[in-house]
């Protein structure tokens, strides 16, 4: 360990994740739920939220522009990708800002109904490093609170937006209800960190297999750019298995993204390749993080809803 680092992590003694029927790769599709988490001047926010596909910011002033292209995400995008998922019956992880549940209460029973898990964004669609420790332990509990009162059930895993704080993962486990984080990049399998007295599954998530290159500068333009760049994933891990041991995939979405009628397509392709390729555990991460418990010995987690 250098800097809180693990430069090696499994090395060459990468663990056999036994994953159900001897499937060769665990593929987890997370879909991002921001929606109205946004900084917006419209909802009472210090000032607009800066990253989009559009370069121009509005200082000052509520962001019309900005607001209505995050919108889409809700009114159009979520419905095309519901109806992809409910098509291939293949479970997702819905990883949720809990003021977009807020603001759209009939996403999360909706999502489900359809047998999709309700993970936790933080409350707001932003950062944690350099949150004050106490408003960060406050802002983890309102996230949690709202999430359970709009959809119903509490979040067991959490993923912040960029970087989180040095306090989050403690802080979280501190909260005594979350199973697991995505808040690492760094590897093909899941791991277990100490953290204080308790041993926390961390399922590492992936910016390169996700639909956030569409956005400028990303390097995706047609939905065959996303298909062929994930499918190529799909395709190197699974031959890969039978070298080095399965791995585990994360393929990233955002209603807002994916979700426009240009790009759909892209994802289609890479249902269909998955169910073509066959041997592959699509599920959800919730599930992955209590295989990943029994695996290592662990006690089963308990039903925290």
């Amino acid at each position: 360990m250098t800097g809180g680092r693990d430069f090696l992590g499994y090395g060459d003694q990468r663990p056999d994740p036994n994953w159900p029927s001897d499937a060769r790769l665990a593929v987890s599709f997370v879909i991002n739920v921001e929606e109205g988490a946004e900084l917006s001047v419209s909802l009472g926010d210090e000032r607009n939220e800066a990253v989009y596909e559009v370069v121009e910011e509005v200082v000052g002033a509520p962001d019309p522009c900005k607001d209505s292209h995050f919108d889409y995400g809700t009114r159009a995008g979520y419905w095309r990708i519901m109806e992809l998922f409910d098509r291939y019956d293949m479970p997702a992880t819905m990883n949720c800002c809990a003021r977009a549940l807020e603001l759209s209460p009939w996403l999360g029973p909706d999502a489900r109904a359809r047998g999709h898990e309700i993970s936790c964004h933080s409350y707001r669609w932003e950062r944690h490093a350099g949150m004050d420790e106490a408003h960060e332990k406050a802002m983890i509990a309102r996230a949690v609170s709202a999430i359970r009162g709009s959809a119903g059930v509490r979040p067991l895993g959490w993923h912040t937006r960029s970087a989180p704080s040095p306090n989050t993962r403690r802080l979280l486990v501190e909260e005594g209800g979350f199973l697991y984080d995505s808040d690492h990049y760094n590897d093909d399998l899941p791991f277990i960190l100490p953290v204080g007295d308790r041993p926390h599954v961390v399922l590492p998530y992936a910016f390169d297999t996700n639909d956030m290159r569409f956005q400028r500068q990303g390097g995706f333009t047609h939905a065959d750019d996303f298909a062929r760049y994930c499918i190529d994933a799909i395709d190197w891990l699974w031959e890969e298995a039978g070298r080095r041991g399965p791995s585990m995939m994360s393929i990233g979405l955002h209603l807002r993204i994916i979700g426009r009628p240009a790009r759909i397509a892209g994802l289609e392709k890479v249902m269909a390749h998955i169910r073509k390729r066959g041997q592959i555990w699509v599920t959800r991460r919730d599930a992955i993080a209590h295989h990943w418990r029994a695996l290592n010995g662990l006690p089963e987690w308990g039903d925290v809803d």
